[in-house]
């Protein structure tokens, strides 16, 4: 039963250690010519994510002000 029970424990430790070790390898991102890290497209994701996240927010706190009665 013990047996067992490290068997299961070395297995369980070997699938840690293969999704930590693809985890590690995909991280790295490749320098481009000009020295920067990351692409320019990656960039422009980020900003348009970004945009899109304040335009939402935006149009979020308009809707909750005209919905709001006053308590006069």
């Amino acid at each position: 039963m013990r047996g067992l029970g490290l068997i299961g424990l070395v297995i369980a430790l070997a699938i840690v250690a293969l999704v930590a070790k693809k985890q590690f390898t995909g991280t790295a991102v490749p320098a481009s010519a000009d020295g920067s890290t990351a692409p320019a497209p990656v960039r422009d994701q980020a900003r348009q994510v970004q945009d899109q996240y304040k335009q939402a927010l935006d149009a979020a706190m308009q809707q909750s002000q005209r919905k709001m009665p006053d308590d006069e």
